[in-house]
């Protein structure tokens, strides 16, 4: 066995839709690593296909993987028994040999968020009054994900419905930062996330509503990406429409990956060549703390600029701004929304067997709802449009918005959520990840790219915020900013439970 490949040579060959990577010959011969699970994704997949690595192989380097740290980060449920996943693997291979080569994905290990149904397993969301459903079959995003290729090994954990950005429910429990398993790893996609920092799965999917792809991605120094709404998930073609507030989206350990698991699950692939973005053209506005507006936990702005200082060094125009907006508006606004669109939950409150088993967030989302007018959804609307017109303003300007992930490092994970951000009292359990809501009712395309650590060794990073239906733009900055910090090369001290 050999070195594993250079990241950042790997990261500079072109990029395709599907497979999404063609590597330099002189690349491969028997330059792997060691360790499969090592393996970035796409690498993984070349293996596979060329037949260097079994699929046999590759699923017991992964089960071992899960063995050993999954007791500790819980980041994957549900899995079926061992024998099971080890003969889908070998008929993997009897594929592969006989010529029926079923995608990129083939044979790899995938466990998808657990608010998504895969034929056979168990779907519970994440709430006790699921605990024992088994999905009679596939969503779209799993069907994709299978037609691909992939072996379901399990699912990922999330929170109860997945509200909220802490990966807890009472019948798995919480899932633990890939960093410090005492920490969260974020949510809703934080088995996601930790999952791939961890080394238990190649590529994760996970979905969006209030940073649930970008907070867990901060958290675990993994790329999270919430593509423009209308990417993965089929929308309707009337313009005057809302925008939807959610979508799913994927996560991967660098952004060559991402792009390669978005091209799958999308209902609109990114049929193009992807390469990283000429910096020297580049022009970003950092946000920051919004003019002192958000609560910062300290040292993660600093993080942030010693990141861009880097992009400002390679070429790159930064700009510190402020939009012109009243944000207590938009806040009012996001969260008028959300709670207006719970009514599809309202029926556990009203049975009276199911509204004990609700979590009390939940419960206070869902009489929040209860309140909300057409008149107050009306006004909400119109503030969001006028968000557009200032979203317009400032695309005019620069081809990026950046703020923060979180306002917040990885806290601990017997912490429902902050209550306090350096002295600031949080009067939501959603206040302390305001900073995400300015993608969010663009619809707009945001990735998540780490920007480092702090003095305790917890990951942080920033979003980069692109103009609606501009994902492939997204996706070259952080490609380009690959190539100038090194955040993805650091990898975690596991702790291992045997």
């Amino acid at each position: 066995m050999g070195k594993v490949v250079n990241r950042r040579d790997f990261l500079r060959t072109s990029i395709r839709a599907g497979t999404a990577i063609s590597l330099p010959v002189s690349v491969w011969a028997d330059n792997y690593p060691s360790d499969i699970v090592s393996m970035p994704a796409l690498q993984l997949s070349q293996a596979i296909r060329e037949k260097k690595v079994s699929c046999l192989e590759v699923m017991q380097a992964y089960l071992a993987q899960i063995t050993r740290y999954n007791p500790i980060y819980n980041a994957i449920v549900s899995i079926p028994s061992e024998q099971e996943l080890l003969e889908q693997a070998k008929y993997a291979d009897a594929d592969l040999a006989g010529g029926n080569y079923r995608g990129w994905m083939h044979g790899m290990p995938h466990a998808v968020k657990d608010l998504q149904p895969v034929a056979g397993l168990r779907h519970t969301s994440g709430s006790p009054m699921f605990a024992d459903r088994i999905a009679d079959q596939d969503s779209e995003l799993s069907a994709s994900l299978r037609a691909a290729g992939v072996i379901f090994i399990g699912k990922t954990n999330v929170p109860e419905f997945g509200l909220g950005s802490q990966s807890y429910n009472p019948i798995f429990g919480s899932t633990g930062s890939a960093w410090n398993p005492k920490l969260t790893a974020g949510g809703s996609s934080g088995g996601a996330a930790s999952a791939l920092g961890t080394h238990m799965l190649p590529v994760a999917d996970g979905s969006d509503f209030m940073g649930s792809l970008r907070n867990p991605g901060a958290f675990n120094n993994v790329i999270g990406f919430r593509p423009t709404v209308n990417t993965v998930n089929p929308v309707t073609e009337n313009q005057s429409e809302p925008r939807p507030l959610s979508t799913a989206g994927p996560m991967g350990r660098n952004t060559a990956d991402t792009i390669a698991l978005l091209n799958t699950i999308a209902s609109n692939p990114i049929e193009a060549e992807f390469s990283a973005l000429d910096l020297s053209s580049s022009r970003l506005a950092w946000m920051g703390n919004l003019d002192g507006y958000l609560a910062m936990e300290p040292g993660i702005v600093d993080l942030c600029e010693k990141s861009l200082k880097l992009l400002s060094d390679a070429g790159a125009n930064v700009e510190a701004t402020t939009p012109r907006f009243n944000f207590s508006d938009l806040w009012l606004c996001f969260t008028t929304l959300r709670h207006g669109g719970r009514t599809s939950l309202r029926p556990y409150w009203d049975d009276s067997e199911t509204r004990d088993m609700l979590k009390p967030e939940l419960a206070w989302e869902i009489q929040e709802g209860i309140k909300i007018t057409d008149a107050d959804m009306t006004a909400a609307n119109q503030l969001r449009q006028a968000w557009y017109v200032e979203l317009n303003r400032l695309f005019n300007q620069y081809d990026f918005l950046v703020w923060p992930t979180a306002q917040v490092f990885p806290y601990s994970k017997k912490t429902p959520w902050p209550v306090q951000i350096d002295g600031r009292e949080m009067d939501t359990y959603h206040r302390w990840m305001e900073v995400v809501i300015y993608g969010s009712l663009g619809g707009l395309p945001v990735v998540n790219v780490p920007v480092g650590f702090d003095a305790a060794n917890r990951p942080m990073g920033m979003q980069v915020i692109g103009r609606f239906g501009e994902d492939k733009k997204v996706l070259e900055l952080a490609l380009a900013y690959e190539e100038v910090t090194n955040h993805l090369d650091i990898r975690p001290k596991l702790i291992s439970a045997v």
